[in-house]
């Protein structure tokens, strides 16, 4: 990294690090509160993709609420928010059959929209610059900056340009510091400078820890005949086992085209089991296959998403800034919805911050944001249904059972709250106590493997550069890992980042690592021993996710 002496500096009264729903929504509410009051205002967001929108990934039905508080003439200022959802189906699935059940009453979609997040995204950020703010994308947040009292006093940007050694290339450009009053981190799950903040302020002492899941996405173009515009469905069971938590989801939006998406716990014990084979078993079944057949996959992605939900939460603010969206974990599971909870959130920070900066203190704590959130629609949002997630810790039936009592019976009132499993990465059984899982092999029409589908997920990094993902003790993975647990990296990788590699006699095994197609941070939290660290790579690297 460089020294601080090297680096140009810029000083605003906000930095908000992140450029997704959360981080932009805070942008748009603080420029609109200095507006009311006539008061100057700087405010920066910075965006480690290439573009805004590039990292972005989602299902995504968008529940239009908080839109709704935010920007209430959206429509008529074109929000990409074009189909509207029309119809809900809900299915439990075994090999070769599907049944419908009721569908749940958080599952409603009736006044939501089916949008491409990135694009939503996109014109969020359009309407923050049209306000004052300034958008940078490109410049990826590496490093949290204080000042002499231990407060956050803003970020610097990774250096560019650097080669593998860590060594200045010979087009290095040193980073830079972006100074603020106010940082709002929404970095989106598993934040790498997020994690810093836990462990140097004790965010989350008081905090179950915090349970994941990924989210593995396909972008089809459907033959018109069977393309159904607003109709949204989810799917449980196969070609899940029955103690292993997640779904799917198949959205028809605009131009013949579906979202379709499967989703697993990191909470999961075999460690033979692969999110991304689950993904392509299921557009097998017969009430799939079908859907796709004489289609086009357009686009991939995958990415990590929070589900703890509130006995998750970490305290929210810390002196100079304050946690908001999925690096925070407001996702509400049930409705399979955070875009709405992050946008409010950031809402929520950006009331707070603007009140704090009204005062003289350089590095204010933002103490009104965890009261505006215990008084918002947003905290009872997510208290009614913080039972619904660590009810699967027992299995989806026993799961479904509690669930409907909690409800049905007390909606959302039950006297009780469930703790979560612990830590995802503490839930592998060894390799020898586990079942091996017999995947089909990829068609190339309907099913796909790992790096066909990288590529159309126009995933890049700057070979050169510094690896961002890190080992704190390289021989764990052939010491531990492989022996005890069969090398999971190698499956719960969606990328094809991780690859035990061996001589030509089959010997002397060694771990791979694909650096180049990585993003999705499954690795960082799911790897049995923490020895992953995700770090963040050159800024504009990573996908860039088409209409995603």
């Amino acid at each position: 990294m460089t020294s601080a002496a090297e680096r140009e500096s810029m000083e605003f009264d906000v930095v908000v690090v992140g450029a997704g729903p959360s981080g932009l929504a805070a942008a748009i509410r603080l420029m609109q509160l200095a507006g009311k009051q006539d008061r100057e205002l700087s405010v920066c967001v910075i965006e480690k993709g290439s573009e805004v929108g590039a990292h972005i990934l989602s299902g995504a039905v968008v529940e239009p609420r908080s839109l709704n508080e935010l920007i209430p003439d959206w429509k008529e200022k074109g929000a990409p928010l074009n189909v509207a959802a029309r119809e809900d189906e809900f299915l439990f699935l075994t090999e070769n059959h599907a049944f419908r059940l009721p569908t749940p009453p958080q599952m409603y979609n009736e006044g939501n929209y089916i949008v491409s997040l990135g694009n939503l995204c996109c014109w969020l950020a359009e309407q923050a610059e049209g306000m004052g703010v300034e958008v940078y994308p490109g410049f990826a947040a590496a490093e949290v900056l204080y000042d002499e009292a231990g407060r956050v006093a803003g970020v610097a940007t990774g250096d560019m340009g650097l080669n593998k050694d860590g060594t200045p290339g010979p087009n290095h450009q040193p980073g830079m510091e972006l100074r603020a009053r106010c940082t709002l981190f929404a970095e989106g799950c598993r934040g790498s400078l997020t994690r810093t903040l836990f462990e140097r302020f004790d965010l989350r002492r008081d905090a179950e820890p915090q349970t994941y899941a990924l989210g593995v996405k396909e972008l089809w173009e459907i033959d018109p005949a069977r393309h159904e515009e607003g109709k949204v469905v989810h799917t449980i069971g196969w070609p899940l086992a029955m103690d292993t938590y997640g779904g799917s989801w198949l959205y028809h939006f605009e131009n013949n085209q579906i979202s379709l998406g499967f989703v697993v716990g990191l909470d999961y014990r075999n460690p033979y089991l692969s999110p991304f084979e689950e993904m392509q078993r299921f557009k097998l079944h017969p009430r799939v296959r079908p859907l796709l057949e004489g289609g086009r996959r357009v686009s991939y992605g995958a990415r990590a998403l929070s589900e703890g939900g509130l006995q998750s939460l970490p305290e929210l603010v810390f002196p100079g800034g304050a946690l908001i969206g999925d690096c925070a974990g407001f996702l509400n599971v049930p409705k399979i919805k955070g875009t709405h909870t992050a946008m409010k959130s950031g809402m929520l920070a950006a009331e707070a911050a603007f009140e704090a900066l009204a005062g003289d203190e350089d590095h204010p704590v933002l103490s009104s944001y965890p009261r505006r959130f215990r008084e918002s629609w947003l905290y009872r949002e997510l208290r009614g249904v913080r039972n619904v997630r660590p009810a699967f810790r027992w299995g989806l039936l026993p799961a479904l059972a509690l669930n409907a009592v909690d409800t049905y019976l007390f909606r959302g009132r039950a006297p009780w709250t469930l703790s979560h499993h612990g830590a995802d990465h503490e839930t592998l059984q060894k390799a020898s106590d586990a079942p091996r899982i017999d995947y089909p092999k990829p068609d190339g029409v309907i099913t796909f493997d790992r790096v066909s589908s990288v590529f159309i997920s126009n995933t890049n990094h700057e070979e050169n550069q510094p690896a961002h993902l890190t080992l704190e003790d390289p021989t764990v993975p052939i010491r531990i890992n492989l022996p005890e647990y069969d090398a999971p990296e190698q499956r719960y990788c969606p990328a094809a980042v991780y690859e035990i590699v061996r001589d030509a006699d089959g010997e002397n095994p060694r771990l791979q690592i694909n650096a180049q197609n990585c993003h999705c941070k499954t690795c960082d939290i799911k790897d049995p021993t923490q020895n992953i660290v995700w770090v963040t790579p050159e800024g504009g690297g990573g996908p860039n996710y088409p209409n995603m």
